[in-house]
């Protein structure tokens, strides 16, 4: 049984980008890197679904450490009257 080669991403990136550039055909950049052109047409593919997320806005820290102190102020609200209703209850 032969061992599948795992390719690092910055492989798959490289033969990615040739695919995108059209300057080969699928079958050329397969002989060129020895990998079967179905795996190249299976990484573009993926690629291509996958392109927006370079572009969505990314959470900043700010925007973390904001609605930390949200959550913060709503625990302690809800902490309050937790131990309000258990004093009224007896419990």
């Amino acid at each position: 049984m032969r061992k599948r080669n795992e390719r690092s991403p910055e492989f798959k990136k490289k033969v990615v980008l040739l695919a995108i550039r059209d300057e080969l055909t699928v079958n050329e950049i397969g002989k060129k890197f020895s990998i079967h052109p179905v795996m190249v047409s299976k990484w573009k593919k993926e690629f291509l679904e996958n392109a927006q997320v370079v572009f969505e806005k990314k959470s900043s820290k700010a925007d973390f450490d904001q609605k930390e102190a949200t959550l913060h102020e709503q625990i302690g609200k809800l902490t309050v009257e937790n131990d309000f209703l258990k004093k009224k209850l007896g419990v």
